[in-house]
This record gives structure tokens, C-alpha cells and sequence, in this order.
């Protein structure tokens, strides 16, 4: 996408707004699956990332299943028209009904703790299940999103194995999958290598598994000339190790992946208008007619987007810091470059496809931005910016004026 397209959604559908680029979905979803030189390659989506029902219904156009964290993106999913035999449901801290309506609905389960294990193999012993495993291995770049260490709350721990042996042989469950996910900006390739000698000994105690899962995690580059996850090295040192996995194993397992941030990162656009420029002692700010009720990550994790001035991109670079509109500290970017910025310009922040909207709120009573979809040369809006009335829709006003009249006179 252009500046000039980018400015076009900005006029068309006001700011701020996100906006993804179809195109690119489709090519890093044909990156990773031409990577992995397997028989059968499963990608499952993680919705969490960005679950708009149009980015659903395109990665299914593509053949690509989802991982679900929630009964809600389950039935996302199936409202997009995702075969449930294609979803994977990994809950962490669920009630057991949950799990159980899951389970109605057709999904893969994936349970990550023993004593939920147990109470649903006990129920439930001839539904499938697959079981997610935490290797304690330290991956990831932050802490909040690295989720394989010892003290994760996700996962079984592998130390634990002769216990989940135990439960798995007295309520006679049919384990079809084992699963594992270490965190999230993986650079290292060696650590899905390394990590998948812990699965790859653990899968060894089940004896129907039909598929490997090796969750997710991939870098994307945030910077230009940034450094990211080699998929293709990662295809072909992993591929050879998986083969003889196989071989050893006696038949051939599908291999699974579960990439959001990987495949709708880069899509992502989000733009928003120069409301005032303001001159402090020590800093110029750039206030933006946003905040992080509309994109928290820079606030959250401490993460990076680039901010580039589409209304003047050939103007001279000075420093700015670009905040938002929110009552707290709300900053996106510390004394960055930028070209000169107007009251008036639009900013556009790059990475803004993953876990950007998915978390976005209506704190300060701000309204959701809209989301468009640039597909095939056009803007498709695929969510209508929030109106007041979505706001108070739930609310119910409740009369207290004859209770509070009592409280007066009684005071």
C-alpha cells in the first residue's frame, strides 16, 4: 500500500483506523507453509492476534485452520466457516464446561493442566485430546510473552510426565496431539530446535498421536533492516528432524504451527491525525487523536512501531515525541525521527496487525476505531467505527433520585 492509498482510507473512513493489506497475509502465510518440506503441514491461526471475521474468512480461503484460546473465537471461527476439525482450542484457567461446550462444538481440545486433564478424561475418555507441554525453556521477547519457562502458568511441566502418564492410563484418554508453545519474537532458531527434542521424547509415551504442535513465536522485523526468525533455515533443519522423528515413531504425524503475530503483523497499518503540535523546555510533542485505548503495545510490552508522516514524508526530519489523548501517561514513540509533522497530518504506525484492535478498548469512553481491509486494489471496511449509542448500549440506568432524596434528608 502507498501513502497515497494510505491517506485515501484516512479521508474515506476517518481517524484513526486500522487498515490491513490482504496481499501480504497471503504471501507470509505461502512463506511458512512452502518451509516445511512435510507430508502433511497443519496452520492454525492464532485468533487472538486479530480476529476480525474477514481475516478469518481469508486465511480460511488460503486453507488455514485456527488456534483458539476461548469458546468465543471458537464460534468466530465457525461463523467465518472454519471446519471445526480445523480448530484447535487451547483454554488456560477455563472452567471444565467450557472445555465441555468446545467439545460440542466438534474442536480439537488442548488441555494444559493435569487436574483439568484428569476431571475430563474421567467425563470425556473417547474424545481426542491433545496435551500442551511446557519444555522449560526460556524463550521470547519479554517477559509477558515468554510462556515455556518454569514458572509459566501454561503448560504441563515436562517433569511431570509419569503423573499425566498415570492419569492418561487410568481414565483410558485418547491423546491424538502433543503441543507446546515457549513464547512470542523468537530470533533463535535453536530454540524450537532444542525444544523440539523435549517434545519429540515426550510424544514417544503416547502411542495414537496423529500431529506434533509446535505452537508458534516467530520475530517479525519491526525496524527496517531488522533482524527476524529464518523460516526457511527453521523449514529445513526442523523438516529433517521431524522425518526422523517419524521413522523412529513408526508412521507419519502431521506437523503443526500456530502463527499470528507471523502472518498479520506486517499487514497492519494504523493511522491517525496530528491533533497538536506542542512545544515543551526539552521536547516537541506530536499529539495523535488516539491513544493506547487504541493500541497498547508500545505502553504494554515496550514494543516498536515505526512512525512515519504519510502527509509529508519529504519534508525535513526533526525529533518528536508522538503521544496520544488518554488521562495517563501515553506515549507511542520517544524522541523519534520523523519528518516534520503538522497539526493536521496523518501518522501511520507499521506492525499494527497483531494484537493492535484485539486489544483495544473504550477506556477514557473513547469509541473503537474502524477496520478496513485493502484487498485487490480497494478499501473494504470490514468494522464500522463505534458510535456513542455503542457505548451505553448494555448500560441500564437505574433511578435513584427518590434514594438519594432520603439519604439527603436523613444526613
Amino acid at each position: 500500500m502507498t501513502h497515497k492509498n494510505l491517506l485515501s482510507v484516512a479521508e474515506e473512513f476517518g481517524s484513526p483506523v486500522y487498515i490491513y493489506n490482504a496481499e501480504k497475509i497471503i504471501s507470509q502465510y505461502q512463506r511458512l507453509t512452502n518451509a516445511f518440506k512435510v507430508d502433511e503441514l497443519r496452520i492454525h491461526y492464532a485468533v487472538k492476534a486479530l480476529s476480525n471475521i474477514s481475516i478469518l474468512k481469508l486465511l480460511n480461503s488460503l486453507g488455514c485452520g485456527l488456534d483458539t484460546v476461548s469458546i468465543q473465537e471458537v464460534k468466530l471461527g465457525l461463523k467465518a466457516g472454519v471446519d471445526p476439525s480445523k480448530i484447535i482450542y487451547t483454554p488456560n484457567g477455563v472452567a471444565l464446561e467450557e472445555i465441555e461446550q468446545a467439545v460440542e462444538l466438534g474442536v480439537q481440545i488442548n488441555i494444559d493442566n493435569l487436574s483439568v486433564l484428569e476431571q475430563f478424561g474421567s467425563k470425556h475418555p473417547k474424545t481426542p485430546v491433545c496435551i500442551r507441554i511446557n519444555p522449560h525453556v526460556m524463550a521470547g521477547g519479554n517477559s509477558k510473552i515468554s510462556v515455556g519457562h518454569i514458572d509459566s502458568k501454561f503448560g504441563i511441566s515436562i517433569h511431570q510426565m509419569p503423573h499425566l502418564l498415570r492419569i492418561v492410563e487410568n481414565t483410558g484418554m485418547h491423546i491424538n496431539g502433543i503441543h507446546m508453545h515457549t513464547g512470542s519474537d523468537i530470533l533463535d532458531i535453536g530454540v524450537f530446535l532444542y525444544a523440539s527434542e523435549i517434545l519429540f521424547e515426550a510424544a514417544l509415551n503416547f502411542k495414537e498421536l496423529e500431529f506434533i504442535d509446535f505452537g508458534s513465536g516467530f520475530k517479525v522485523p519491526y525496524r527496517p533492516g531488522d533482524i527476524e526468525t529464518d523460516i526457511e533455515e527453521l523449514g529445513l533443519q526442523l523438516t529433517e528432524k521431524f522425518e526422523n522423528f517419524c521413522k523412529e515413531y513408526g508412521r507419519e504425524l502431521a506437523l503443526a504451527f500456530e502463527p499470528g503475530k507471523y502472518l498479520v503483523s506486517d499487514a497492519g497499518k494504523f493511522l491517525a491525525k496530528v491533533n497538536v503540535i506542542k512545544q515543551t523546555t526539552s521536547t516537541v510533542f506530536a499529539g495523535i487523536d488516539s491513544g493506547f485505548n487504541h493500541l497498547i503495545r508500545p505502553m504494554f510490552y515496550g514494543s516498536h512501531h515505526e512512525i512515519t508522516n504519510i502527509s509529508n514524508p519529504k519534508a525535513k526530519d526533526r525529533f518528536y515525541s508522538v503521544v496520544g489523548y488518554i488521562c495517563e501517561t501515553d506515549t507511542f514513540g520517544n524522541n523519534r525521527r520523523i519528518s516534520e509533522i503538522r497539526e493536521g497530518d496523518i501518522l501511520s504506525f507499521s506492525n499494527a496487525g497483531a494484537y493492535c484492535f484485539s486489544m483495544a478498548s473504550n477506556f477514557n469512553s473513547r469509541y473503537r476505531p474502524a477496520e478496513v481491509l485493502w484487498y485487490e486494489g480497494k478499501a473494504h471496511l470490514i468494522r464500522e467505527r463505534e458510535t456513542f449509542d455503542d457505548l451505553t448500549r448494555h448500560q441500564i440506568e437505574v433511578d435513584l433520585t427518590s434514594s438519594l432524596g432520603k439519604l439527603v434528608e436523613k444526613n
